[in-house]
Parts: C-alpha cells; structure tokens; sequence
C-alpha cells in the first residue's frame, strides 16, 4: 500500500532552515555530498537533514542508488518532487500575505512568529550572540530581543545586583549538525522554546542564586501562581520586558509560597531550550 504524503507535518514550519534547500540539491546534482556542499553544511548534517524530514513526510523522499562507477547516488522519489513543489507553493503565498501586511507596525514580525505551532509555552524572541564549539555540541548564546531602553531600565530598577550588567541572556545547547541546518551565526535573530515543566522557579535570595552548573537563570517577578500538589505553576514576567510583558512559564516546589509580586529565579537547563529560526 502506498502512503500519502503528510505534507502538514513535512512543511508545519517555517521553512528558513536548509532542509528544504538540501532536498532541491540533491533533485539537481543528484549526490548528498555535493548537495552538503551546495548548501554549505557537512554530509552528516544533509543526512540528518533528509532524515528528519523523511520522518515528518512519512514516505521516502530520496532514493539511494549504492555502488556504480561514481560511488552511488541519490535523486528524490516523486513524493520528494512534490514536497518541493508544494514548499515552493507555500514560499509564495506566504511572502505574498507578508508583503501585504509588512508596511504595518509589528504585523511582520508577528506573523513570521506565528508561522510555528508547538506545545512548548515559553517561547521568546532572542538575539544570537556567539556560538562556543565543544567537539560535536554547540553551545549558542543568546540575548533576549529587548530594547536597550528596557534593558536599562530594568538595571536601574535591579540596583546594584551583581547580575544585572549580564541580563537577559541564556544558552542552548545543540549539535553540531543542528546548528549548521540552522545557518546559526552572530547577530541572528531566532526563538527560544522551552516547556514550563523544565524551568525551575526559585525565591530570588539576597545575594543572588548559585546556578547549576550547565543550567541558566533569569530574574523575574512572579505575575500569576497556582497551586498544586506536584508543584506551583508560575508565570513570572522577565525584568527589562515591561511594557513588553515577556513572560515564562514555570513550577515551583509545592507549597513554595511564593505569590503576584515575589523576586523569582527561573532556572534551565542548556539542553531544555530549542531553537527556531525567527
């Protein structure tokens, strides 16, 4: 029985990453190697790359030829030419909707955001900053999206504390291969995806939180708690966000006591926090 093609799932986000262009490559050269080199990632990261959108298409999208005088070769099936076709489809009617809405103030932005559909709930605009290679991990460091005029803000109102110079800024941590289908560099704009159950809410101490090691922390005002018996949820408003109102979503341990108005620390780990492109 032949399976069709799900292109929802295949083509659900935004598609600036180069899994897309990878696929068009190979259709072109008809060689993962020289679609790596086309595109400018690794042959590891082009098979990660075919890969995960095959699992997305749930059909094979590329045909693998083994052997022959050139060392075996690869073309798409006709399930990858229509995800293409499709792909291409979807470029143009979407820049065409942000052509139309881009001259107003905030919709452009608002709609490329919007373009990802995840249960993750904490999902913040960022800004990276340098990638840090360690042997097959990237670790990225970002800097929240907020305006300096904010951030300064924000500093004042912290006083003297002796974080308040580094704020707002956490750290991801991904592959090698992720990170060059993602086109990561200094400067880029991406968001940053977390689920509330892995951010740590803790009472904001005097002299500050010792963070664990391989984990990140920012400060912020608790805005909402509701109690429960495997823990509080909290969502707590980022200092440097107002008026934006940048908020994360977290747990506290049960019976924290915290409430609207508490000093929190919220803490995750570098491998809890996902990366989209903006």
């Amino acid at each position: 029985m032949t399976l069709p093609l799900a292109l929802p799932a295949a083509l659900g986000h935004e598609l600036t990453d180069k899994r897309i262009a990878i696929l068009r490559e190979i259709g072109v050269c008809g060689s993962i190697s020289q679609a790596a080199r086309a595109v400018g990632v690794s042959y590891k990261a082009a098979w990660q790359a075919v890969d995960t959108l095959t699992n997305l298409a749930r059909v094979p999208l590329v045909a693998r030829a083994v052997g022959g005088a050139g060392g075996g070769g690869a073309s798409l099936t006709s399930a990858g030419r229509e995800l293409l076709a499709a792909a291409d489809a979807m470029a143009q009617a979407r820049g065409a909707v942000i052509a139309d809405w881009q001259a107003r103030p905030y919709t452009g932005q608002a709609l490329a955001r919007l373009a990802v559909r995840t249960s993750m709930r904490n999902q913040l605009p960022c800004v990276v900053q340098r990638l840090e290679a360690l042997g097959p991990i990237v670790r990225v460091h970002l800097t929240l999206e907020v305006p300096q005029t904010a951030q300064a803000d924000s500093r004042s109102e912290l006083g003297g504390h002796k974080d308040a110079a580094a704020w707002p800024s956490l750290t991801s941590r991904i592959t090698r291969e992720s990170a060059e289908l993602l086109g990561l560099a200094a400067g880029q704009a991406v968001q940053a995806l977390c689920k509330a159950t892995a951010v740590r809410v803790l009472r904001a101490a005097t002299g500050g939180e010792v963070v664990r090691s391989g984990a990140c922390a920012l400060q912020a005002k608790a805005v909402r708690v509701v109690r429960g018996q495997l823990g509080d949820e909290v969502a707590a408003e980022l200092w440097g966000s107002a008026p934006w109102g940048l908020q994360m979503v977290g747990f506290a341990a049960p019976g924290s006591g915290l409430r609207a108005g508490s000093r929190v620390v919220l803490e995750l780990e570098e491998n809890a926090v996902v990366l989209v492109q903006a």
